[in-house]
């Protein structure tokens, strides 16, 4: 189903001058992935329930946001690598602090933790009531494929956020 916003297709193509990379969740895995985003040259904000955990990303050049509804206003790109998927619910779905609730319209959500289908299903909907895109994209390789960039990801997801998430991952 194509969006309204955009009929479908994200409206620019990704590039590190011009696209604002949010990332949510800075554990093992998700600081080693957001780190090879940031050495890509995308700008990178992150939420970090441990703030600690992020300052190896906040010394390479990353900005530190208060909450995800945080991150998703200041991104174009939205990551997400928690641990579970009631993290998911809380850092994506939550009405207050949860990223959906700042999306802007064409923004694409891209969620790497390994969830279920039922969940991915409920965050793609409220995205798509943002005028947004998601993309489930859980990963395998543990954090030393995080850290050497040899993640296997199974991505899913409709239209132009697939293709934008393909460029990303």
């Amino acid at each position: 189903m194509a969006h309204k916003y955009n009929q479908g297709s994200y409206p620019n193509p990704i590039h590190p001058s011009r696209t604002r990379v949010g990332w949510i969740g800075t554990g093992a895995m998700g600081a080693a992935m957001a780190g090879r985003i940031l050495s890509a040259g995308y700008s990178l904000t992150i939420y970090a329930r441990t703030p600690s955990k992020a300052s190896s990303l906040l010394s390479s050049g990353a900005s530190l946001a208060s909450s995800p509804a945080s991150v998703a206003s200041l991104s174009d790109v939205i990551f997400s690598m928690v641990g579970h998927p009631h993290d998911v619910r809380s850092v994506l779905l939550d009405p207050v602090p949860g990223a959906i609730s700042s999306l802007s319209p064409g923004s694409v959500l891209i969620d790497c933790t390994s969830s279920h289908p039922a969940l991915a299903r409920e965050v793609a909907e409220a995205s798509k009531g943002k005028n947004c895109f998601s993309v489930d994209a859980p990963v395998s390789g543990g954090d030393v494929g995080a850290r050497d960039g040899t993640l296997a990801i199974m991505a899913g997801g409709e239209g132009g956020g697939y293709s934008v998430a393909g460029t990303a991952l």
